[in-house]
């Protein structure tokens, strides 16, 4: 059987026996009723706990929406239009208006993805600005005593309006929300004190309530207000098939009950090989962003088993805390035991790698050299099919395997 997985901006093709596909995980089949941006405007329009966003606006306020960087899938360009159009309504100018796209803890852009990811009308129209983690204003500390650090344009604007995708995340549960604020637009020593709770049990994908990473974001709102949200599910597609608009918390939520009615899948059984990738550009533009998927594949493989995790890696591995982790460890167990010691933010993606490395071999299909492909403890291929051939090998010619197409995005649970 033939088959093919995103990597870049092409696909990688491969062939096996029906007979060792345990399952491909694709989303599951739910009620879809408007797509694209006909979903924004009917979310727009059907605000959850909240006033429409031309409510909430005024005239002559300074008004930011925060939307996300080009490490992500959120489509701003389909978005933005439609939430500008909202607070024109109010009667505000397009001069109150700035849109900040949030870092985070990534390089800045070129001015051509900022045109590609706001769309050439607002880039010429409305001020379009990164975040800048050494522009800030300092608000308090969380309970959890993280710093509420803020980019100074978004700590100084009237009103806030956060945009965004939600999937899942490794250790807050989900993305979306206020993760806009933090870490989106917060200072590295703001997002290195909030994630230093990813160690804890319930710091995990598709947890919520219990989870310490995430109800730590969400008291910001003790020191700064989300005025609006307005985020999107995608398809495998990377197009809109839901979007939530509203009050921060309320909102999110029941954009991510329908990411679990649509992405997080059942499994009777783990698989010796499975094969995932984050599908393609730009999620797979380094091994930093690609590890998303690579986490959410632990939980479809056995103890012992082989993951072969399929990422273009064009930017290598995206991030310099990061890189020097995974070079100065001599053991990939050092850096789980470093971790537990230091907490240091680009490290934990590299704690994140070992840990599924105690429990599975990583074969990596990139872009890297080879050899420095081994320095991170992963076995290197150019391609999947030598990759899953070798795997075979190793686990058998009846081993089973299990297909991840959008790994970053569906969430395997094992149902012991």
């Amino acid at each position: 059987m033939k088959y093919s997985m995103g990597f870049g901006r092409t696909v990688q093709e491969f062939q096996f026996d029906e007979k060792n596909i345990l399952g491909e995980l694709r989303p599951n089949e739910v009620e879809i009723n408007l797509t694209g941006e006909l979903e924004v405007k009917r979310a727009l329009e059907n605000p959850i706990s909240s006033p429409k966003l031309s409510e909430i606006v005024k005239p002559g306020e300074k008004i930011v929406i925060i939307t996300s960087d080009i490490t992500r899938p959120m489509p701003s360009s389909k978005v933005l239009p439609h939430v500008v159009d909202e607070i024109l309504k109010a009667g505000c100018s397009k001069d109150d208006i700035t849109i900040v796209l949030a870092l985070g803890a990534h390089r800045p852009h070129t001015e051509e993805e900022k045109r590609y990811l706001v769309g050439e009308d607002i880039f010429n129209t409305i001020k379009c600005i990164d975040s800048n983690q050494d522009d800030y204003v300092h608000l308090g500390n969380t309970k959890n005593g993280t710093p509420v650090d803020v980019f100074t344009p978004v700590a100084k604007a009237d009103k806030r309006i956060c945009l965004g995708n939600i999937e899942y995340h490794y250790f807050a549960g989900y993305s979306g929300g206020v993760k806009a604020i933090m870490p989106g637009v917060s200072t590295r020593h703001a997002i290195q004190a909030n994630h230093s709770l990813m160690v804890e049990d319930e710091a995990k994908a598709g947890n919520l309530d219990t989870n310490p990473v995430r109800l730590d974001l969400e008291s910001i709102e003790e020191f700064i207000s989300v005025d609006f949200i307005l985020n999107v599910v995608l398809n495998e597609k990377k197009e809109i098939v839901k979007a939530v608009a509203g009050h921060f918390i309320d909102a999110h939520r029941e954009g991510c009950r329908f990411l679990d009615g649509f992405y997080k899948i059942s499994i009777e059984e783990k698989a010796d090989i499975v094969i995932v990738s984050q599908g393609g550009y730009p999620k797979d533009l380094n091994l930093y962003q690609a590890q998303k998927a690579l986490d959410n594949s632990k939980h479809a493989v056995k103890d012992g088993g082989i993951i072969i995790l399929v990422a273009s890696c064009k930017e290598g591995l995206g991030e310099k805390v990061f890189e020097n982790w995974m070079n100065e460890a001599k053991e990939s167990k050092d850096l789980i035991q470093r971790i537990k010691e230091n907490f240091v933010l680009g490290g934990h993606k590299a704690a994140a790698i070992a840990l599924v490395l105690e429990k599975a071999k990583i074969f990596l299909v990139s872009e890297l050299e080879p050899d420095f492909v081994k320095t991170l403890f992963m076995e290197p291929f150019d391609n999947v099919q030598n990759a899953l051939d070798q795997a075979l090998v190793e686990k058998g010619n009846d081993a089973k395997i299990i297909l991840m197409p959008v790994g970053g995005s569906t969430l395997p649970v094992y149902n012991d």
